[in-house]
């Protein structure tokens, strides 16, 4: 039987455009995805470029801190 060391964590990426200029916006709120990452091969933290429903286009999302 293998051990599990949590090698793959759940992460969650917010966009980082959204929380800057939140007030001007109709519906306002944060987009959030959940996703998993092997911490051994990306010690950093992640950024990737998802869409944005409350920006209405593709922004950088990062990850959060734990």
């Amino acid at each position: 039987m293998a051990k599990s060391k949590d090698v793959r964590v759940t992460i969650t990426l917010e966009c980082i455009s959204c929380d800057r200029n939140n007030s001007d916006k109709r519906f306002p709120g944060v987009s959030r995805y959940t996703t998993r990452k092997n911490q051994r091969n990306t010690p950093t933290r992640l950024e990737l470029k998802k869409f944005c429903p409350y920006c209405s286009e593709h922004t950088i999302h990062r990850e959060l801190k734990k």
